[in-house]
């Protein structure tokens, strides 16, 4: 089965990006990432904090089947609602750097929009080792969560 998420990575670069064209509205498809019901439900993950505004923070708090615990947080640059979110994403507890994420959302109809997501690595080999993981995989299937949860909300 086709996955809905693109993933695209050029060799020798240390950014990717990933697209996803969705059966929501824009407005909708932005609460997704904003609204902290939703993200905790479509990410699998509790939300310690989320500020959507200029200088704001999250803290995101997920499990693994044995109960251990992994956090995630990062900074938000820039906020325009239902265009752009730009935000630093690191794990905590990991060899992983900070990466830099631009997502911007697009109005396709009134039914459909289109999320694209811009992210910059510190370096090749930091992109590389994140693909080496179930990435694309991952993704694809949070995206596909997004789609069916927000189909209840529509």
């Amino acid at each position: 089965m086709e996955q809905k998420t693109k993933l695209n990575a050029e060799d020798g670069k240390q950014e990717l990006t990933i697209t996803r064209e969705f059966d929501l509205p824009l407005e909708l498809l932005f609460k997704a990432y904003v609204e902290p019901e939703i993200v905790e439900q479509w990410m699998g993950t509790k939300v310690l904090k989320l500020e959507n505004k200029k200088h704001g923070s999250y803290q995101f708090e997920t499990s693994d089947p044995k109960g251990n615990k992994y956090g995630f947080n990062g900074v938000i640059h820039e906020f325009c609602p239902n265009e752009k979110i730009t935000r630093t994403f690191e794990m905590e507890n990991t060899t992983f750097p900070v990466q830099l994420e631009f997502l911007e959302f697009e109005k396709l109809t009134d039914e459909t929009s289109k999320l694209s997501m811009h992210i910059v690595y510190k370096s090749v080999a930091d992109r590389d080792q994140i693909l080496k993981l179930p990435f694309a995989q991952g993704i694809n299937m949070a995206h596909n969560r997004l789609q069916d949860i927000l189909n209840k909300l529509k």
